[in-house]
């Protein structure tokens, strides 16, 4: 099997989530990035990045190399902005998406509240996946690093190796 773990990370929670997927399936890492970088801190952050989710926004990315003829599966994580994938990501999926179509899908999304499991249906809508081959929400990975955490994503990885 030969995989990507395809992310966006703005904090870093996706990033080293990210990390560790690739580390246990041997995986490509791709990350994605907006040409123009969102706020990071305070308020700012929130309210930009959560309107430019609600509004469907699609940021230009900065150049990034993917082959979706290269791999069996593609993991795609990122943080969850008001309840949908982060806009970076909705950008790769709409420009890859019929790319995408026959492969193993699986997603991860790391959140600080809740929304991902609409975040995911969003992604199934634009991929024109029923299910994907695993999935995994992890609350404040990076600030919140706990033997849970590790576990889940090590079932995560099991998931895909079958």
């Amino acid at each position: 099997m030969k995989a990507a773990v395809v992310y966006y990370s703005m904090l870093g929670n996706s990033e080293m989530v990210a990390e560790s997927i690739a580390g246990k399936l041997n995986a490509d890492v791709i990350r994605i990035e907006p040409d123009k970088a969102y706020p990071d801190k305070g308020a700012k952050k929130f309210l930009w990045g959560g309107m430019k989710a609600v509004m469907g926004e699609m940021p230009v990315l900065k150049p990034y190399q993917f082959d979706a003829d290269t791999y069996d599966t593609v993991i795609i994580g990122f943080p969850v902005w008001a309840s949908r994938p982060a806009p970076p990501i909705m950008t790769f999926l709409n420009d890859e998406k019929d790319k995408l179509k026959g492969k193993k899908i699986a997603v991860y999304a790391c959140q600080s509240g809740n929304g991902a499991e609409k975040a995911f249906e969003k992604i199934k809508s634009i991929t024109g996946n029923e299910d994907f081959d695993a999935e995994l929400i992890l609350i404040d990975p990076k600030t919140n690093v706990n033997a849970e955490n590790e576990t889940k994503i090590t079932e995560f990885c099991k998931k895909l190796e079958a």
